[in-house]
């Protein structure tokens, strides 16, 4: 009876290193909320970057220790809409966009609401679909386009103007559109870590990461916006090679 007991209480607990990054990447995401509303934007900025950090280090940690859970999962979904949903839209809103009045914040509202539908269906699809693509861009990847443009504006370019609160909001509206969207985005999940690569790919990561170290914000940007276009891109092309593909079969017959 004492070990059923004992049993049964084990499994009411939940696994601490995997939760304890992802309680890690929620309190981040709360700082830089609390730091957009004091208007210490680039701290905000920073900060949804090392919550994108501890975000992407739970679920690994998760299943290499073998310590994944249905409530892990519930848990990552409830932080990263915090995180990387609530806290960007209102960076974005007290940045600039608050100058739009009504609209502005609409724009941040829509974006809180993307991401809460692309979580809710990455939930539904877990197990289903293809572990290389995702569909929609992820949240974590929306919120890094945010961060990087208000930092680099803030922190490298200075530049100042009305027609930056409109190209903010046209980027805010297109990383909502993204997120829903039925785009697939490469997922790097089938890189093997442990396996043999060219020599030549060691030199591609180390200047990465020497271009990350001369002027982050900017490389940052340019990166996470790559990324961005790179699935409707990748979604054009192939619409463009199939219907090529097509034609070239009517031709034959």
């Amino acid at each position: 009876m004492k070990h059923e007991q004992r049993h049964r209480l084990q499994r009411r607990g939940i696994y601490l290193l995997p939760n304890l990054f992802t309680t890690l990447a929620l309190f981040f995401g709360f700082y830089a909320i609390v730091a957009a509303i004091d208007g210490r934007f680039n701290q905000a900025c920073l900060t949804i970057f090392i919550a994108m950090i501890c975000d992407s280090l739970d679920g690994r940690i998760a299943r290499m220790t073998n310590t994944t859970s249905p409530f892990g999962a519930e848990y990552d979904s409830l932080s990263d809409l915090v995180t990387f949903g609530l806290a960007p839209a209102l960076l974005t809103y007290k940045w600039s966009l608050h100058s739009l009045g009504k609209i502005g914040w609409l724009i941040a509202f829509i974006y809180v609401a993307a991401t809460a539908l692309r979580l809710a269906r990455f939930n539904t699809l877990l197990g289903v679909s293809s572990k290389k693509y995702f569909k929609g861009m992820p949240c974590p990847a929306a919120a890094a386009v945010l961060a990087s443009f208000i930092w680099a504006i803030d922190d490298t370019w200075n530049i100042d103007g009305t027609h930056l609160t409109y190209l903010l909001a046209a980027i805010t509206l297109s990383a909502a559109a993204v997120m829903v969207s039925n785009v697939n985005f490469y997922s790097f999940k089938d890189i093997d870590w442990r396996g043999r690569v060219p020599f030549v790919m060691i030199l591609i990561f180390i200047l990465i990461c020497v271009a990350i170290a001369i002027d982050p914000p900017p490389v940052l940007f340019g990166a996470f916006m790559l990324y961005m276009l790179s699935g409707p891109v990748m979604a054009l092309w192939r619409i463009t090679h199939k219907k090529k593909l097509i034609a070239k079969v009517t031709r034959k017959k």
